[in-house]
């Protein structure tokens, strides 16, 4: 009986470690592949900046490219997340599709500013700076999850889910290039990020550009019969 408790004690603790060093491991090369890149990260500088071995990072993950596919679809995992729990709780409140709209804009644009990595790290992908995939994209599920909520919250048929399309990227876009030109645009336009009110002030410009855009382009095309404020 002692040497059987002992046992599964010590695997149990084995799996508990493994688990620690795997979200270990995805930490460091999130942190690295974003700000050096893809091609001037090693496995090796992986398991340092984790507190590993430097082999660690390869026996888990295999290689490289696997490395950072694990940490584009932990990334967009959260993002996922962030959308939904943002959706969910404006469809249980019972409010029309434009709080739903709202709850979504707001939870990703909180994600995007909390998650400075995952901007990085998109915008390396934009530019090329990642390997070539065999089969779908990790971003591609986090896409059509999003465009298909979109469709469905606004009664869109599928001869309107190109306007659907249009409105996701329209949203990713705003809450988007104001966070990566905080240095560069912003302060010629006399906005500062680091304002206390600034993050509130942008969701709130975004939610009312997105709503009244929404509710000429549905109204025009007969998805619905009027907007609602």
């Amino acid at each position: 009986m002692t040497s059987i408790t002992y046992s599964a004690s010590t695997t149990s603790d084995r799996e508990r470690n493994a688990a620690r060093s795997r979200e270990a491991i995805l930490d460091a090369a999130e942190q690295l592949f974003a700000s050096r890149g893809y091609l001037a990260t090693s496995l090796n500088d992986v398991g340092q900046l984790a507190g590993l071995s430097r082999a660690t990072p390869g026996y888990f993950f295999g290689s490289k490219a696997e490395l950072y596919r694990a940490v584009l679809e932990r990334s967009f995992a959260e993002a996922r997340q962030a959308v939904i729990r943002g959706k969910d709780r404006a469809l249980a409140s019972g409010e029309p599709p434009e709080a739903v709209l709202t709850g979504v804009i707001r939870d990703y644009f909180d994600f995007l500013a909390t998650h400075p990595h995952f901007v990085r790290l998109m915008e390396r992908e934009a530019l090329g700076g990642g390997p070539e995939w065999d089969g779908p994209s990790p971003a591609l599920a986090a896409g059509q999850e999003a465009l298909t909520a979109i469709v469905q919250e606004l009664g869109l048929d599928g001869g309107r889910a190109r306007e659907a399309a249009h409105l996701l990227l329209s949203m990713v876009a705003l809450c988007w290039f104001p966070l990566i030109h905080g240095r560069t645009l912003l302060p010629t336009v006399g906005l500062d990020p680091g304002d206390p009110g600034y993050s509130e002030e942008r969701k709130r410009h975004i939610i009312d550009l997105i709503l009244h855009g929404v509710a000429g382009r549905l109204t025009a095309s007969g998805a619905v019969s009027h907007p609602r404020a």
